[in-house]
């Protein structure tokens, strides 16, 4: 089998042409992660597909892993990560969506969600909301179809040592080089001229390594100007996911960056720093 590959992965729960997942493919050349290509996947069945080809990748994959130990306990789901996987999977959306919001309904304001053990060190998104962005649907379609390919997630899952598939979140990587500066929405009455401007700067960060990672991005001028002219953030999500996954990659097998005490329920996030000592 070749040498693994990288990929970052911008996911969308309900891919279509217009939003559609995007692979950002590459490696790691002379200490520089180099774009290869973005790869576009216009559906939950082409993402599968592409997930089971049997080649060598470490992946960065900008969908939540695990749902909080305290929703899984408080519901009385499975408390092993395949069991409860396999659990989750059989709910409708339309049930999880009930199901979260019984949850939240019964819980004080400003306590509505159960959080992860990392998500204040992230900055992320609890993985039971449904909206904005809708992360619980996000692991409802991709984490099944991760399973059914057989690859392996450490720390989560064994599974096939050659196509390496971890959690990665692009605003962790943003953040560090923009601050609270937004880069993108697919709200075109807000694709403005200021996070066009943002895009630009997030790029040139990555270029220059910038970040705590010490990596630079190297893109060509036409790849430069594709990932910067795409307002909705996808691209250059898939390409902070990419420059995340180079990351786990030197850190090597067999836990690619992550923590010894990771909660094997809730997973971890790629290069979040844990302040706990191990």
């Amino acid at each position: 089998m070749d040498s693994p590959f990288l990929v970052g992965c911008d996911f969308s729960s309900s891919p279509t042409r217009r939003k559609p997942i995007v692979l950002a493919i590459g490696s790691v050349v002379s200490g520089r992660v180099v774009l290869t290509r973005l790869e576009r996947l216009e559906s939950l069945q082409a993402f599968g597909d592409w997930l089971a080809a049997p080649r060598a990748w470490v992946g960065g994959f900008d969908v939540p892993f695990g749902l909080p130990r305290e929703l899984v306990e408080h519901l009385g789901w499975p408390l092993q990560w395949r069991e409860c996987i396999a659990h989750y999977a059989g709910l409708s959306r339309a049930e999880i969506r009930s199901t979260f919001a019984a949850f939240c309904d019964a819980r004080p304001v400003g306590g509505k969600f159960a959080h992860r053990a990392f998500d204040k060190l992230a900055g992320s998104s609890p993985s039971m909301k449904w909206v904005n962005p809708p992360v619980a649907y996000m692991l409802h379609a991709a984490v099944p179809l991760l399973l059914a390919a057989g690859v392996h997630l450490p720390g989560l899952h064994a599974g096939d040592p050659q196509r390496v598939a971890l959690e990665a979140y692009p605003g962790l990587l943003a953040r560090e080089l923009l601050g609270t500066r937004s880069y993108k929405s697919d709200d075109k009455a807000r694709q403005t001229p200021e996070r066009l401007i943002a895009r630009k700067d997030l790029v040139h960060g990555l270029e220059l390594g910038q970040t705590r990672l010490k990596l630079r991005l190297k893109l060509s001028n036409a790849q430069r100007d594709a990932v910067v002219a795409d307002a909705s953030g996808d691209s250059l999500d898939a390409v902070l996911c990419l420059v995340q996954a180079a990351w786990a990659q030197q850190q090597g097998a067999p836990r690619y960056g992550l923590p010894e005490q990771l909660d094997p329920l809730e997973g971890w996030i790629l290069t979040v720093e844990s302040k706990e000592k191990p």
